[in-house]
C-alpha cells in the first residue's frame, strides 16, 4: 500500500461560472460525490476557469506537475460547440489517452438522454496521474462517476499513486485478486 497524500484536482471549465454569472454547481457536484465515495482522507485542489484551451492545459499541468494530484477531474467543455475544448486540452497534455472511460460514460449517459452521443468525455494519463473529463451538468456528473469510478482506484494503483479506499456501501472499487 502506498501512503502518499491523496490529492484530487477539480476543474470546472465554464466561461459563465468563471465570471460569477453562474454558480459553480458542477464543481460542487464533483466534490459532494467524492465525499460520498472516498473513505480515505483526501485534499482537493480547485479551479473554475473559462473555456480557453491554453488555460485548461496550464491548469491541468499545474495540478499534476506542481500540486501532485493523482486524479484531476474536469467538468464542462466536452460538447460539440466551438468553445468546448476540454478534450483537446486534455489530449495535448497527456502522455497516453484512456478512451474506455469516455466510452463507458457515453454508454451510461445514453440511458438517460439521446444527446449523450454529442458528448466528447475522455480520459488520459499525464505522468502518474489520471485526468478525467466529465460533462458539465451535475446530474450527468454523478451518473458518469457512478459508472467509471469503480476502475479509478486500481488505475491510480497502476500509476503508482496513493492507495484509495472507498466507502463500499456507496461505490465498490474493483481491484483484481492477487495471483
Amino acid at each position: 500500500m502506498n501512503n502518499q497524500v491523496i490529492r484530487i484536482g477539480i476543474i470546472n471549465v465554464s466561461d459563465r461560472a468563471s465570471q460569477g454569472i453562474y454558480e459553480d454547481l458542477p464543481g460542487k457536484a464533483i466534490v459532494s460525490t467524492l465525499v460520498e465515495f472516498l473513505k480515505s482522507p483526501w485534499e482537493k485542489e480547485y479551479a473554475v476557469i473559462p473555456d480557453e484551451q491554453p488555460l485548461i492545459e496550464k491548469t491541468i499541468i499545474d495540478m499534476v506537475d506542481n500540486r501532485h494530484c493523482c486524479l484531476v477531474i474536469t467538468s464542462g467543455g466536452t460538447g460539440p460547440a466551438r468553445r468546448d475544448v476540454t478534450p483537446e486540452a486534455t489530449e495535448a497534455v497527456c502522455d497516453k489517452m484512456m478512451p474506455g472511460f469516455g466510452e463507458l460514460m457515453r454508454m451510461e449517459s445514453l440511458k438517460y438522454v439521446p444527446t449523450a452521443i454529442l458528448s466528447r468525455q475522455t480520459a488520459g494519463i499525464r505522468k502518474n496521474s489520471l485526468i478525467l473529463n466529465l460533462p458539465g451538468k451535475p446530474k450527468a456528473i454523478r451518473q458518469c462517476l457512478d459508472a467509471v469510478f469503480p476502475a479509478i482506484p486500481y488505475c491510480i494503483d497502476l500509476l503508482e499513486g496513493p492507495f484509495i479506499e472507498c466507502n463500499e456501501t456507496v461505490i465498490k472499487p474493483f481491484r483484481p485478486q492477487s495471483v
